[in-house]
């Protein structure tokens, strides 16, 4: 399961950790990255000693500063705030006042208040909007119960998400059979959006995460895939699966 699956398929408790414990391979994994800790092991940060969940911990803290930081500044398409109030919850977590917020934004301490009540309208509509889905996923229908007709996670950094996202799985292993032979090389690159982003989602299996790349070693590993490696290597970008320095140096997948 990659990180996007693992993040999109964890409890809003896990996603306010931050992490989950894995009791397959009994390990204490980052929902933001895919870091990993072994349980029974124990961890040296400088001169503690510390076991599997508090190396977690710290992990989470120094990579991605808080878990709430991660998820503020989330693409708005997932969170469904508005800069307004991403800043407005950003200043709420640090404990300043209404009136020094006020004072800051330039505003007037009712409008901060204003703010806060829509936001815990909000709040109160996420529930009950959660509450509808989970009455829904317990629905015993074939429809919902059929793993192939099920749509698939959508990667967290993914850009421009629309209707070309909405791909089952069904779809997706049809799309992969129909561009990849067998040895994993692809014949033609597809036009359409919604099948390149399938293809997109399995070339980027390719490269570990984690990792920075030089474009020489991104563009040899594409090179066994497709003849055409710089559209790959651009669509990558483009669509969010990938990141790179604006001089082109360094690249890495995007988690």
């Amino acid at each position: 399961m990659d990180t996007s699956q693992l993040f999109w398929s964890s409890s809003i408790e896990d996603i306010k950790k931050g992490y989950i414990y894995d009791e397959k391979t009994e390990e204490y994994k980052c929902l933001m990255c895919g870091e990993a800790y072994e349980r029974g092991i124990i961890y040296k940060d400088a001169e503690r000693l510390c076991d599997a969940e508090k190396y977690m911990k710290l992990h989470i803290k120094r990579a991605h500063n808080s878990v709430f930081h991660y998820l503020i500044n989330m693409n708005k398409r997932y969170t469904g705030l508005t800069e307004v109030q991403q800043e407005l919850l950003t200043l709420f977590k640090e404990g300043i006042s209404d009136k020094e917020i006020a004072d800051k934004l330039q505003g007037s301490s009712s409008t901060i208040r204003n703010h806060r009540f829509k936001l815990r309208e909000k709040e109160k509509q996420a529930k009950v909007f959660l509450a509808i889905m989970g009455l829904l996923l317990q629905e015993d229908t074939e429809e919902i119960n059929d793993s192939k007709k099920k749509l698939i996670d959508i990667h967290k950094e993914a850009t421009m998400i629309d209707e070309r996202y909405a791909i089952t799985e069904e779809e997706r292993l049809k799309t992969i059979e129909t561009y990849f032979d067998e040895k994993g090389y692809i014949t033609k690159f597809p036009s359409k959006a919604k099948k390149k982003i399938i293809v997109l989602q399995e070339i980027v299996k390719k490269f570990s995460k984690n990792q920075q790349y030089s474009e020489k070693e991104i563009n040899e590993t594409l090179k066994q895939i497709h003849e055409d490696y710089v559209t790959i290597r651009r669509s990558l970008i483009e669509y969010g699966f990938m990141k790179r320095t604006d001089d082109c140096s360094s690249y890495w997948v995007n988690n």
